[in-house]
């Protein structure tokens, strides 16, 4: 039991793997509200452009590297205008990333609240996860008319964007559980998991074409769970197809073994997190 002057933490509390975590997302619903709308504005409390940096930050970083491989290298991208191929992947790979380094850090960013009254631990990693999750819903609005500018238009299959996103929430959400468990003992964690995101960034084709990559890494990519998500983003975005099945199967079996892992994990260690608190 970990108590103070205003927090009760009961140790002996009766939970139900999955069950109870599900349970207190639902039940702390306006909560994580909050929480999302105060991780958008602390975020940006002090920069002058504010909000407008979720769209100009990966606007810049797509600038950079299509100067580099879109002028200088020119890789062919086919029939989609290259600036369209790289932002897409820069977006998706970004989001991806700020969703498992928020999530995983929520528990030790919010430490001071979490010994000073009670809350679901859970409750700020899925709410860190859920900036994320605005942020790049916001970002889609440039790579919208970057498409209609360079005449790929926008596809009827744009509304089935949301199934590889969410997809993405809970594939981020339950790795980011997995870190937090570990980051409250150990904090170079984060640190590591964010030299692990950058190798699994390089490992997805967001800014080269998957025809550049030899035969014999060619596996490779295909085994990244983040090749699906992005296939089938691409392919409902601008695509305007279906990606073959292996990849959808591939992707929901990923986000779901990844998210029920995340928080059965959590759920056995939450006492021991608190405690460290």
């Amino acid at each position: 039991m970990v108590t103070n002057s205003s927090t009760f933490y009961d140790s002996d509390l009766s939970r139900r793997p999955l069950l109870s975590e599900f349970r207190n997302l639902w039940e702390y619903r306006d909560l994580i509200a909050l929480l999302i709308r105060r991780d958008i504005t602390v975020r940006y409390k002090r920069s002058t452009l504010g909000v407008w940096w979720t769209l100009l930050n990966p606007l810049l970083t797509t600038l950079i590297l299509w100067m580099i491989f879109g002028q200088f290298f020119r890789f062919d991208t086919g029939d989609v205008p290259y600036v369209v191929y790289l932002l897409s992947g820069i977006l998706l790979i970004t989001y991806f990333s700020q969703a498992v380094i928020a999530s995983g850090s929520a528990i030790v960013n919010n430490s001071g609240i979490l010994t000073k009254v009670y809350v679901p631990p859970e409750v700020f990693s899925f709410s860190a996860a859920g900036a994320a999750l605005v942020n790049f819903m916001l970002s889609l609005i440039p790579l919208a008319i970057i498409q209609l500018v360079n005449g790929v238009g926008i596809p009827w299959t744009v509304v089935l964007v949301p199934l590889p996103v969410i997809a993405m929430l809970a594939l981020a959400t339950g790795i980011g559980l997995l870190v937090a468990s570990a980051a409250v003992f150990f904090y170079d964690v984060l640190d590591l998991t964010g030299v692990a995101l950058q190798l699994v960034s390089y490992l997805t084709p967001t800014f080269y074409p998957i025809s550049i990559v030899p035969a014999a890494f060619i596996g490779i990519i295909y085994a990244n769970p983040l090749f699906s998500y992005l296939d089938i983003f691409r392919n409902f975005m601008y695509g305007g197809e279906f990606s073959p099945a292996w990849s959808f199967v591939y992707m929901f079996a990923s986000s779901i073994i990844a998210l029920l892992l995340g928080v059965w994990v959590f759920s056995k260690s939450w006492r021991n997190l608190i405690a460290v608190l």
